[in-house]
């Protein structure tokens, strides 16, 4: 599995490609807040390549203003990583340091992670972009998940919205939450209301807490000797479970 899938999958026009390696020390020039920061990138990044631009001169889709954030181009991005790169860290700092979004696929061991994060006006500093909450990322799925031919479908750009560059990466989004409520339904599924897709999104962020909350409380219950923590531990955890079996129902 090669991050070549992705981007296939995208099916981007000719106008958009940009096909060019951007040095790392630019990353780590415009998105490393640290000296630590620094080092991960110097370290871990293997390559970044800028595939592609997409804004209105190249795919026909309007840009988007508002007070809160300016979307005028969105930037494709292929990452390679090294074996011992701190992944997660180093997609933030990535999405951090482009002033405009980014879809980003990015490799590690054979692996493919799909990321994207909405960006809006810093109110502290004039002209600068910060993240809006976390990036949403998922990992590309194996050939063997049920969901994948109608996973890569659904990347497609064509299939995305057209009002605005907004409403477009606001679909990519939607695409990967689809992808993970997937792995725990066993059903890949666009919502088709704002609503529904930010009630998938909750319940998400629930099962994923409430299933690292069960998992400590396991954990803790194999380590207990004393019989009546044990028991209590016990019942914690099957309330966790219940609560995440009510998460994973709502997905």
């Amino acid at each position: 599995m090669t991050g070549d899938d992705a981007i296939v999958a995208l099916d981007l026009p000719a106008a958009a490609r940009v096909d060019r390696r951007v040095p790392k020390t630019l990353l780590a020039e415009h998105g490393a807040p640290t000296a630590s920061d620094r080092r991960h990138i110097n370290e871990g990044v293997e390559q970044i390549h800028w595939v592609a631009t997409l804004k209105p001169t190249t795919i026909g889709v309007a840009a988007y203003r508002d007070e809160t954030r300016d979307y005028l181009e969105i930037a494709v991005l292929r990452v390679a990583l090294r074996e011992d790169a701190r992944a997660p860290r180093l997609i933030a700092l990535l999405h951090r340091a482009i002033p405009y979004p980014v879809f980003a696929v990015t490799e590690l061991a054979g692996r493919v992670h799909l990321s994207l994060a909405h960006k809006r006006w810093s109110q502290g500093e004039a002209g600068k972009t910060v993240l809006e909450g976390d990036p949403i990322a998922a990992e590309w799925p194996r050939r063997a998940e049920p969901h994948t031919p109608a996973f890569a479908e659904a990347l497609a750009l064509g299939r995305q919205p057209q009002a605005s560059l907004l409403a477009l990466y606001e679909a990519w989004i939607d695409v990967l939450v689809a992808l993970e409520a997937a792995r725990l339904t066993g059903r890949f599924k666009l919502l088709d209301t704002p609503e529904r897709r930010a009630e998938r999104r909750a319940a998400l962020r629930e099962h994923a807490r409430l299933a690292a909350e069960a998992a400590r409380l396991r954990a803790a219950a194999a380590k207990e000797k004393q019989m009546a923590r044990h028991v209590d531990l016990n019942l914690e955890l099957k309330t966790a479970e219940a609560a995440c079996a009510r998460a994973r129902r709502q997905l």
